[in-house]
């Protein structure tokens, strides 16, 4: 059975533009995956915590080692992880804020960011270990960033997947929601059009 990971990170929750997107590309994968297993991540309904030093310091203690307070520490940690292990396919609401990811996200990333869990070390340099997952980022934004050199999200959220494992990234853009409605809607629409066709 498939399995589809829904993250999504506007401050806005199911009202944000990029949960949106991202619920219109779920609603038609699930026709067309009948039986599969969608979970939903609302990162502001459910924020994830910025690491702290008693999480980073677990991470870092053998499992075996672990005390009580360290395995409360990684629990949600553990459970993020496993999430994404589980998913074939991973999906992420990301509006562009003041140029980057929303910190909410970058928090998510954090966590499963995981030495010897997520990706490892090795002579050769870092290999990441969720390989054979597809992801799709709907990315929304006030003005008009997508291939410039200001587009500081896309690079960002593509490098972090990679040394994860995860390559086969595709996003989806809605640029200049802030240029008035008629440019808004029409950034909505072509967004969406793109998104139904992605999910088939």
């Amino acid at each position: 059975m498939s399995t589809l990971l829904q993250i999504n990170s506007s401050v806005f929750s199911t009202g944000g533009q990029s949960s949106q997107l991202a619920d219109h590309y779920v609603a038609t994968w699930k026709k067309n995956n009948p039986g599969a297993k969608v979970v939903t991540r609302d990162l502001a309904a459910d924020e994830i915590p910025h690491l702290g030093g008693a999480t980073v310091g677990a991470f870092f203690t053998p499992a075996e080692a672990r005390n009580d307070a360290q395995k409360a520490a990684i629990a949600l940690s553990d459970q993020l992880v496993a999430e994404v292990q589980e998913a074939d396919t991973i999906v992420i609401g990301a509006p562009m804020y003041n140029f980057g990811v929303p910190s909410v996200l970058k928090a998510w990333f954090d966590h499963i960011a995981r030495a010897g869990v997520t990706f490892r070390y090795t002579e050769n340099g870092p290999v990441g270990l969720l390989t054979g997952k597809k992801v799709v980022v709907f990315s929304t934004r006030g003005g008009l960033y997508a291939g410039t050199a200001a587009d500081l999200e896309t690079a960002f959220i593509r490098q972090f997947l990679g040394f994860v494992g995860i390559t086969d990234v595709s996003f989806i853009y809605a640029e200049a929601l802030a240029y008035g409605e008629d440019k808004k809607a029409e950034a909505m629409k072509a967004a969406l059009a793109e998104a139904e066709k992605l999910a088939a």
